[in-house]
């Protein structure tokens, strides 16, 4: 496990509880109680966190460490804990040096914003107490608090606990214990958080206390259920008013609920799910993302169509296709309720694949096909015809797209005005989506069939006469680069290997296919996923970090992305012919090694965002990404 391991646990909603699995939290983001006002958006930081310790006959033994500022750990000796699994909940073992162990864990109820917390001695003995410091803030998640005048310490008595409400802003906390509360308000100032420092971003802020709450843990288990005031929290507080009966409830329904979604894998992707509206959709990576058009449709496919979740993914794919705007569905939408944005060219065309693996696999007479069929009938009529951004079928049939001042793949990194990644004109993965889009039309529209089998031929013909470079073995990124006829781009990146992998229908076979591959794999391929750019470009940069500006520099410049494994490891075992002993070789070499990861984090049973492209090729951005974990799950269930 590494040292900056984290934990999750989200509520189908958009909120969560994100930690640190040892040590002082280290994010802005780190907090048990995060609400979604909005599902799955909005989001607000109820409680941050807290303060606890043991106290026996022995002494008085931390069990959580506080980072402050100027970099001061407090304790600064680690807190005792000796063990820890986020199997199937994030579970702390403490072992303390009188010879006591503290079992605690930490487990969010599914379809309500609340966390249920409990600690227990493992041998009953006397004097055993435990005490514990809420800190609140009660701010968006993406913001800091500052200590002011205006935060309410006081608490309300309600059954088996106080109701806090730090600002009428912003839900109230509903604190349900079989302990004893005792009002004691306190400004802890000048927390320290030292990956928001690391990223570049302000990184101090000012947290709540507004009491203390105490256990005797020789009288039995401590239990501690903290909800946000929300209508989905009283009903689910609802079902029993003891904080006990609350409490092992949840951890009962949730075993249950987890049970069913099997291997660890699977639990890991279901976090991802959550309502929006009357259905549903994919947050894109916790904690700092929402919902994406482009990584709700690639990940529907791990998550939900190769799991056997058909019902679900035929939910989100509706909820998305009610968006749909001049043959667009939303690249975004935004966290406080803004307007969608309209911004890529690809998140419509994975739309398609996403509809056409659906009707493939549960047949036309489901609920929303006639819907679902009509938006992909929109979407390519739409893009023939011409939509925003310079989206329009050529002539040649490819696809064009884009300026140099907007970037609409999904390499779409920009730093101030300057695109780093623009990729405008005919980018070689927009083709390859855009003629499966062609045939899946013709395949759903019997009445304009012969026409879109003319686009698919004509477009797959000019791909392979405009794009294949045969004195290399491998595709232009772009071609008619920045809409200038002629003009290529030959950087060498991932983007090619949808060409053979990844969708339905490939546009290169043969040893052409083969060859590209063999170069992907070679140019690119590392443990963690494929590079966004070889090494031997004068641009690729190795390390992904620093501040925004120097990350967005490096995104897509041989960053590598952990979610391109999955079009690729499925294009290496077509091209060698799909045989039982290709599919074990390429899980052997290729599939286990990420899987090893999911245990070492940062993001503990997921797979990060992306890694450095250079060796040991070190994870980053966000810890816990959907499309990571979606792809790696379907390659693992339908290729592999």
């Amino acid at each position: 496990m590494r040292p900056d391991a984290e934990w999750l646990e989200t509520d189908g909603l958009g909120g969560f509880a994100m930690g640190p699995v040892i040590g002082p939290r280290t994010r802005r983001y780190h907090g048990l109680l995060v609400c979604a006002r909005r599902p799955p958006a909005d989001r607000v930081m109820l409680v941050n966190g807290f303060e606890a310790w043991a106290v026996t006959p022995y002494g008085r033994w931390p069990l959580s460490a506080q980072r402050y500022t100027p970099d001061v750990t407090v304790p600064a000796d680690t807190p005792y804990a000796v063990a820890f699994t986020h199997e199937p909940w994030p579970t702390w073992t403490y072992q303390l040096p009188d010879g006591t162990t503290i079992v605690h864990e930490l487990v969010v109820p599914y379809g309500a914003p609340a966390v249920c917390l409990s600690w227990r001695a493992t041998v009953t003995r006397p004097g055993i107490t435990l005490v514990v410091r809420p800190f609140i803030t009660g701010r968006g998640i993406h913001t800091l608090h500052a200590e002011n005048p205006s935060f309410a310490f006081e608490s309300q008595t309600v059954a088996g606990g106080v109701h806090w409400q730090p600002y009428e802003s912003v839900p109230g906390v509903v604190s349900l214990a079989n302990g004893a509360y005792k009002a004691d308000p306190q400004w802890y100032r000048h927390v320290q958080y030292d990956q928001d420092r690391a990223r570049g971003y302000d990184f101090v802020e000012d947290v709540a206390s507004p009491g203390v709450l105490t256990w005797s843990l020789s009288s039995g288990a401590a239990s501690w259920v903290m909800a946000a005031d929300t209508d989905e929290a009283r009903q689910w507080i609802g079902r029993a008013r003891s904080s006990i009966a609350l409490s092992e409830r949840a951890r009962r329904e949730e075993r249950r609920r987890r049970a069913a979604l099997a291997a660890p894998l699977r639990r890991a992707g279901d976090q991802y799910i959550v309502r929006r509206g009357h259905g549903e959709t994919i947050l894109a990576g916790y904690p700092w993302f929402g919902d994406w058009g482009r990584d709700t449709c690639i990940a529907v496919r791990g998550l939900c169509l190769a799991t056997g979740r058909l019902d679900v993914a035929e939910r989100i794919l509706a909820e998305w296709a009610e968006h749909i705007s001049q043959g667009m569905i939303p690249n975004r939408f935004p966290e406080h309720g803004q307007e969608p944005e309209y911004n890529s060219v690809d998140a419509s065309l994975w739309f398609i694949i996403a509809v056409d693996e659906l009707l493939r696999l549960a047949g036309r007479d489901i609920a929303h096909a006639g819907q679902l069929i009509l938006a992909v009938l929109n979407i390519v009529d739409a893009y023939v015809r011409g939509t925003r951004y310079h989206i329009r079928a050529q002539g040649d049939g490819l696809l064009a797209a884009g300026d140099p001042s907007v970037q609409v793949t999904w390499m779409d990194a920009k730093v101030g005005d300057r695109c780093m990644t623009s990729r405008a004109g005919k980018a070689v993965e927009i083709q390859a989506l855009w003629i499966n889009a062609l045939r899946i039309a013709a395949d759903l529209d019997p009445a304009r069939c012969s026409v879109w089998m003319e686009g698919f031929e004509r477009a797959r013909a000019a791909f392979s006469e405009r794009f294949w470079r045969e004195d290399v073995g491998w595709c232009y990124d772009v071609v008619d680069t920045d809409n200038v006829s002629g003009a290529v781009d030959p950087s060498f990146r991932p983007n090619q290997i949808f060409a053979v992998g990844g969708l339905p229908n490939q546009l290169l076979g043969g040893n052409d296919a083969r060859r590209l591959v063999d170069a992907v794999e070679q140019r690119l391929w590392t443990p963690m996923g494929l590079r966004t750019l070889a090494p031997d470009d004068p641009a690729y940069r190795g390390r992904y970090g620093g501040n925004q500006e120097q990350r967005d520099e490096a995104y897509h410049q041989g960053t590598v992305w952990p979610w391109l494994a999955g079009p690729f490891i499925d294009a290496w075992v077509r091209v060698r012919g799909g045989t039982d002993r290709v599919r074990r070789e390429a899980r052997a070499k290729f599939v286990e090694p990420l899987i090893a990861r999911l245990d070492e984090g940062p993001g503990m049973g997921h797979l990060p965002e992306v890694a450095n492209g250079d060796a040991p090729f070190e994870p980053g951005g966000c810890p816990f990404q959907a499309w990571s974990v979606a792809e790696l799950l379907r390659v693992t269930l339908t290729v592999v």
